[in-house]
Formats: structure tokens, C-alpha cells, sequence
């Protein structure tokens, strides 16, 4: 904040005082009490440990999760002869030749950058647009952990996390500063927040709540040693389902709580490990982990330092000053007369515009007919993790009007198994393949050729119906944002209890 001639002002230490605490009051000099607007308290300055503390993680883990899938690459992007785009994205496509290794290396190497802190905003930037590139390339490979990754690297851009304990710290000394404004943590963990609150609340449907799908998940894990037999019981069956449901709900108010911080800290470690064992979902638990920890207080890395150096005797602050000291600077003063700079109106609007985007956008499927589990349109992007199973089949079928033949196309002749399967299930991908069977086709000569397509889906555990409309000439229908005719609507929306009694 700017220097005030004013007696009326608060030290550096009262204001991130006043920032922190709960009534947003301060002490002037002159013994003068103030409460800061919310506002403002988002540009008081904090520590800055527990946000160097991530960009390290995220960077470490970032490194391990791209040499998990480097040996994945050819298969996964260079053998497929055909690749399901996101709508909108279509000109994204994988590089040529060995290209695909080169932009993993790059990557790898921006990883690196971000974790130490060199070169780290051109570095954060560059991990972004690559990872980006990579998420957009198979809409086959959709995870929701992948668009959290996504997201969580576009924040990390913003907020200067590499201001101590980094590279640019050591060779730029002007760049050092012990403090951040209190916006880039709580940036942070909004982005984290996101993906918990809207998973717990996708949670509140009737399927979930009667322990589906999470019952055949489950079931078809009964092998693993020791606790698999444990997971055919239905106590455990509804353990998880309403479990995760609850925590998913509680955990960003346990977080934010002093009081319960140390116990739903607790409570995430466990679910992450338990969840990374049981569905085998490679760095994302540890990733979630170290997310969870900037709901401390923000010098909490610090305090544990002091703690482990004294109960083992060591001295560690001269060997890391050159990495972590902070320039003579006169006492950063706050003024108590109301109002914000222009640069910091723009930061909020920034700001509310992206979180604003953020919980505005995962509630786009209400604007669907139809449950969103079965035509999955507003699925994606909108955290409505592991809700649904559909056991699907897929046939095509091509339909020559000038020849008067029909057809049964071989999906294996374009497709991978797992592209298939995956396929199979969602009716945007089958309206997609479904014009690139017709541009083969018209290549080959048949020029009015007519596509359709018999989808039987069963979504967890419901008799098997079909989703698409199979008198459609699917070729003709254009990728669109709005909703498709073609989806027939869910025959047996209610999971009937019975079933599984």
C-alpha cells in the first residue's frame, strides 16, 4: 500500500495482524482502532513460506507425473490414427514425428524451472500452455484431475511464488521479499476449494446416495489382498459412498477452521491415501495433499523448520539467508482512509471474473434436459467425479441412399480398444466419430453417405436402453453447445432400491 503522511497508520506486523484475523481490526500508532475492509485485507501482506512450499510440490510432482506417462506416448498419441477433440478445439492435433517426446522434455524442463524458481514466471507459463496442449489432445483421456492440474498451474502464473527459496530469488536479489499479498494464497486455495464443494455437492443424488456406482466399483475390487473381501459388504459399500460425499462437503469448512484444521487435515491425508489405493489414481492424491497444507497458516513451514531445528540441534537459517533474505525496506504502512488503487481494483476484478467462471460454469448441465450422468452434456469441466458406470455397446451403421445398401461399420479399423470403450458411452464422442466416419466414407466415394449409430447403455446397473436415436442421420448433425436431439431420454431415471437388497 502507498506511504501515508498521516499519523494514522499500522506497521507491517499489525497489518498482516489485522488481515488475519477474524474481525479484520487493527492498532494504529497512536492506539487509534480500525476495521480493515475485506478488500483491503486481501492486499495485506503474509508470509510467504507456505506458498513457496507448494510451488516446490507442485513442481516435484508435476516432474513424477510426466515420467509416469512418457513411456505412454506413442500409444497414446502418435499410433491412434484418429483422436476425439473437446468441442471448440479441434485444431489441436499432436506434433509430427518425434514431436510429442520433444513437448514432454519441454515440459519436464518447465516442471523443473517452476520448482526451483528459475526463470519462473516465463516457466509457469510455459508448463501451462503445454499441459494445456497435452489435456486437449484426447478428449478419450479426460480425467478431472488432469483440468484440476490445468487449472492449478494457470494460477500458479499469477502468484509470485518464487520471490524466496528459488533460483530468481539468489540471482536477483531485488526480487526477495518475505511477504505476498494475502489474495495469492487465498487464490490458491479457492482453486482448490472448487473441485471439493461441487464434488460433494454432485454427490446428492439419488444413485450415490443408494451406494451406486460406487458398489460395483467396489465388487470388482474384492481381489485385493487382505481388505478386498471387506468390500462386497454393504457397511462398507455405504461407508464410502456417504463417506466421500461428506467429506467432500466438510472438508473446505474443516480446513478453514483453526479449530478443526488439524483434524480435517488428518481426514484428507487418509482419504487421498485411501483413495489413490483403492482406484489407483497415480500422483493426484500426493498433488491434493500438499494442496490441503496451504490451508495453514501461511508461515507455517517456517514453525516447522524452527521446531525440527530444535529438536535436532540444527542450523539451517544462515545456510538458506542468500535464498530467503529480504532487501532494508522501510515499514509497509496501510492507510485507514477506505479505498483501493487502481492496480489493486483491476487485480479484484481479475480476479472475480475467474472465480466467478469458476462456480458459474460446473452448473452449466441444469440447463440440459435430461440427467446429466446419461447424455453427459455438461459433464465434463464440472466435477461430478465417479458418478456414473455405464457398461455400453456401440454399433454403426453406413447407409448408401444412391447404392441402396447398408452397412455395419468396424469401429476397430479407426479406433484403439480404449478409445472404443471410452466412445462408447458418450454421445458427443459418437457424434464425433460418426462424422469422421462419414468424411472416410465420402473420401471413398460415397458421397450422400447416411451414419447411424445403436448405442445400448446400461448407467449403473440399470437394464441396458438405448441412448442414441438410431433413425438419425448422425453425419448431419453439427457439434453444438446445445442440446441434442438425437439423445433419447433415460427410460428408468430412478435406481429402484430392490436391486440391491
Amino acid at each position: 500500500m502507498d506511504v501515508n503522511s498521516s499519523s494514522q497508520s499500522i506497521t507491517r506486523r499489525e497489518e498482516v495482524q489485522a488481515a488475519m484475523s477474524g474481525s479484520g481490526a487493527a492498532v494504529s500508532g497512536h492506539g487509534l482502532r480500525t476495521r480493515v475492509p475485506l478488500l483491503e485485507r486481501l492486499f495485506a501482506p503474509v508470509d510467504i513460506a507456505s506458498l513457496v512450499c507448494f510451488r516446490v510440490a507442485f513442481g516435484l510432482l508435476m516432474l513424477v507425473d510426466l515420467w509416469r506417462y512418457y513411456g505412454k506416448i506413442g500409444a497414446t498419441y502418435i499410433q491412434p490414427g484418429f483422436h476425439f477433440t473437446y468441442y471448440g478445439f479441434d485444431w489441436v492435433q499432436p506434433w509430427p514425428g518425434d514431436g510429442m517426446y520433444v513437448h514432454f522434455l519441454v515440459l519436464a524442463l518447465a516442471a523443473a524451472c517452476v520448482m526451483i524458481g528459475f526463470c519462473y514466471r516465463v516457466a509457469a507459463t510455459v508448463f501451462f500452455l503445454g499441459f494445456s496442449y497435452w489435456f486437449l489432445l484426447e478428449q478419450a483421456r479426460y480425467l478431472n484431475h488432469f483440468y484440476l492440474l490445468a487449472l492449478i498451474a494457470f494460477v500458479m502464473i499469477f502468484v509470485p511464488a518464487a520471490r524466496a527459496f528459488s533460483v530468481d530469488a539468489w540471482l536477483r536479489p531485488r526480487l526477495r521479499a518475505a511477504k505476498v499479498p494475502a489474495w495469492a494464497l487465498w487464490f490458491v486455495r479457492f482453486q482448490i476449494a472448487v473441485p471439493y464443494v461441487f464434488g460433494g455437492i454432485a454427490k446428492l443424488n439419488g444413485d450415490w446416495l443408494q451406494g451406486e456406482p460406487m458398489r460395483m466399483w467396489l465388487a470388482a475390487r474384492a481381489h485385493r489382498p487382505v481388505i478386498g473381501p471387506l468390500f462386497t459388504q454393504e457397511w462398507v459399500v455405504y461407508f464410502f459412498s456417504w463417506g466421500g460425499m461428506l467429506f467432500d462437503l466438510l472438508i473446505v469448512p474443516g480446513l478453514l477452521w483453526r479449530k478443526s484444521r488439524p483434524y480435517a487435515f488428518v481426514a484428507a491425508l487418509l482419504f487421498n491415501l485411501i483413495n489413490g489405493y483403492v482406484f489407483t489414481i497415480g500422483i493426484f492424491p500426493w498433488v491434493m495433499a500438499a494442496a490441503t497444507l496451504m490451508f495453514f497458516e501461511p508461515d507455517w513451514p517456517r514453525r516447522f523448520g524452527h521446531f525440527l531445528s530444535r529438536v535436532f540441534g540444527l542450523k539451517t537459517r544462515a545456510r538458506f539467508d542468500p535464498w530467503l533474505a529480504v532487501r532494508s525496506r522501510p515499514p509497509v504502512t496501510f492507510s485507514l482512509r477506505p479505498g483501493l488503487r487502481r492496480g489493486q481494483r483491476v487485480t479484484l476484478a481479475l480476479l472475480a471474473t475467474y472465480c466467478g467462471f469458476q462456480l458459474l460454469f460446473p452448473l452449466r448441465h441444469w440447463l440440459y434436459p435430461g440427467d446429466v450422468a446419461w447424455t453427459e452434456e455438461g459433464h465434463k469441466f464440472s466435477w461430478r467425479m465417479k458418478l456414473r458406470d455405464k457398461e455400453s455397446r456401440v454399433r454403426f451403421l453406413a447407409t448408401d441412399p444412391h447404392e441402396e445398401r447398408t452397412w455395419e461399420v468396424d469401429a476397430r479399423q479407426y479406433l484403439t480398444s480404449w478409445q472404443r470403450t471410452e466412445m462408447s458411452a458418450r454421445p458427443e464422442m459418437i457424434l464425433q466419430f460418426a462424422h469422421h466416419l462419414a468424411a472416410d466414407l465420402r473420401a471413398q466415394g460415397h458421397e450422400d453417405i447416411q451414419i447411424r449409430a445403436i448405442a445400448s447403455v446400461s448407467l449403473n446397473g440399470r437394464p441396458p436402453q438405448l441412448m442414441i436415436d438410431p433413425e438419425i442421420d448422425l453425419a448431419r448433425e453439427p457439434r453444438s453447445i446445445w442440446p441434442a436431439r438425437w439423445i433419447l431420454p433415460m427410460a428408468e431415471p430412478a435406481l429402484t432400491p430392490e436391486r440391491h437388497l
